[in-house]
């Protein structure tokens, strides 16, 4: 005999309901994993995006500081002061590249820590940032080198482009520039295609533990048929932040630029002048990181609400979520990871219940628990009925044989035919007597009276008594 639970409780809310997630949902609740744990995400994005910019900054400041400073040993105009001059620009440029790789691998990273936080909160789930380094720590060499195989394919590619157009400038410049014009603007459809395309490869890695191949195969298969939701969500997210970028930046630019003015007026050399106008680039570029570590937390979180949607409509990743949240909730332990099980399954389209003010399937509503019924449509052709047979005259009137019984026996008791019919007795209501005249030897009624010349009704009373 199976014991059960007297009293289980409810289900705790996730960031998102457990069914698939509309535009806006998705949208709405990419903000929803910073506010859950901001200590975490926020901390940590920002001393990470604040360690790469110093790790730039100051790399490349002290490369450019060793290599130009070598232009002082030479003579200005000279063959060695060009070699010295030409070398100090390219070792920047490497150096400024490598250390932007490095960041970026940095910024990988981030992503990889808010994807997991995320795919933790789906289920209602908050966990310390030493926890989310577990999850992520087996995985990240992964995210790093798809992160550096997509730097590499897009410098490879652009390369091409410059050399091809390099070429064809030699013999006809006019149409190299007509090239280059198109190619850009060609570059940017490009762009957005293959970013959506492959949104979805850091997620896979991370969840999923795919290598870099399946998790590419896995992107350009979920992100089917969510393209465009995906697209807009991205490019929403990038247009909303970089208008906050520039909006809190001005204001500081602005501020120093006048500060400066006010102290030194002239323009001359005023130490004074210079600090403001450090002070104020250094505060602008304090907002503008901080900016920035907001923008990576919730254009990770986008993706990872996209990925979940995408396997909720594929695979049905909402079943395999319910059942971990109500077995996890049941008081069970060592559960299995949700979003390693059933990865690849295919599930038929699900119908959705229809809600009111909207048609049948709209989006971001959970699914029918009944299959909707089908119904003929209203203008159909009418079905063709045969037509009658021809009209076929009933059989002759057949007279019954003479020893067959009569159809009807009158009873026995009824009279006979010919007697007269029975007279019925008068009804009617029962005569009334006529009045009786007074007696003058009974007493007067006490309890009658009668105004003078009237009479009570009492046959019995005496109309000239004043009783009556």
């Amino acid at each position: 005999m199976t014991a059960y639970p007297a009293w289980t409780p409810a289900s705790r809310p996730g960031i998102v309901p457990l069914h698939p997630l509309s535009f806006g949902t998705i949208l709405g609740r990419s903000f929803a994993a910073l506010r859950q744990n901001p200590r975490v995400l926020l901390g940590f994005a920002l001393c990470v995006q604040t360690g790469a910019y110093l790790l730039v900054l100051v790399g490349v400041g002290l490369v450019a500081w060793g290599s130009f400073i070598r232009l002082d040993t030479v003579r200005p105009g000279s063959d060695d002061f060009e070699a010295i001059m030409t070398g100090s620009i390219a070792l920047t440029l490497i150096t400024g590249l490598v250390l932007g790789l490095a960041a970026g691998a940095l910024g990988v990273i981030v992503q990889g820590i808010v994807v997991s936080e995320v795919a933790h909160a789906v289920v209602a789930e908050k966990l310390s940032l030493r926890m989310l380094w577990q999850r992520v720590r087996p995985v990240v060499w992964r995210l790093i080198g798809y992160a550096f195989l997509v730097v590499l394919a897009t410098l490879v590619l652009i390369a091409a482009v410059a050399a091809a157009l390099v070429g064809i400038g030699f013999v006809a410049p006019p149409a190299a520039i007509a090239l280059g014009v198109l190619a850009v603007l060609a570059a940017i459809p490009l762009t957005l295609w293959l970013s959506t395309k492959l949104l979805l490869v850091p997620a896979t890695i991370i969840l999923e533990h795919a290598s870099i191949r399946t998790a590419i195969v896995r992107s350009w298969t979920l992100i089917r048929g969510r393209f465009w939701a995906a697209l807009g969500v991205i490019v929403l997210i990038s247009l909303v932040f970089g208008a906050v970028a520039q909006v809190v930046s001005i204001p500081f630019s602005f501020l120093s630029t006048g500060l400066s003015t006010v102290i030194a007026p002239t323009g001359a050399s005023d130490p004074n002048a210079i600090i403001t106008l450090i002070v104020g680039s250094v505060l602008t570029q304090v907002v503008t990181l901080l900016v920035q570590s907001v923008a990576v937390i919730v254009q990770a979180t986008a993706t990872a609400l996209i990925y979940v949607d995408c396997r909720m409509r594929r695979e049905g990743l909402d079943l395999d979520l319910l059942a971990y949240v109500e077995r996890r909730d049941a008081g069970a332990t060592a559960l299995a990871d949700p979003y390693a099980e059933n990865i690849g399954r295919v599930i038929a389209p699900r119908q959705t219940a229809p809600v009111f003010g909207a048609p049948a399937g709209y989006p971001g509503y959970p699914p029918a628990p009944y299959a909707p019924q089908a119904y003929a449509p209203p203008y159909a052709q009418a079905p063709q009925y045969a037509p009658p047979p021809p009209y076929a005259p009933p059989p002759p009137y057949a007279a019954p044989p003479a020893d067959a019984p009569p159809a009807y026996a009158p009873p026995a008791d009824a009279p006979p035919a010919d007697a007269p019919p029975a007279v019925a007795e008068p009804t009617g209501p029962a005569p009334v007597e006529a009045p009786r005249p007074p007696d003058p030897t009974r007493p007067p009624d006490p309890t009658r009276w009668a105004a003078p010349g009237q009479t009570t009704g009492n046959p019995d009373a005496d109309p000239e008594s004043p009783w009556s």
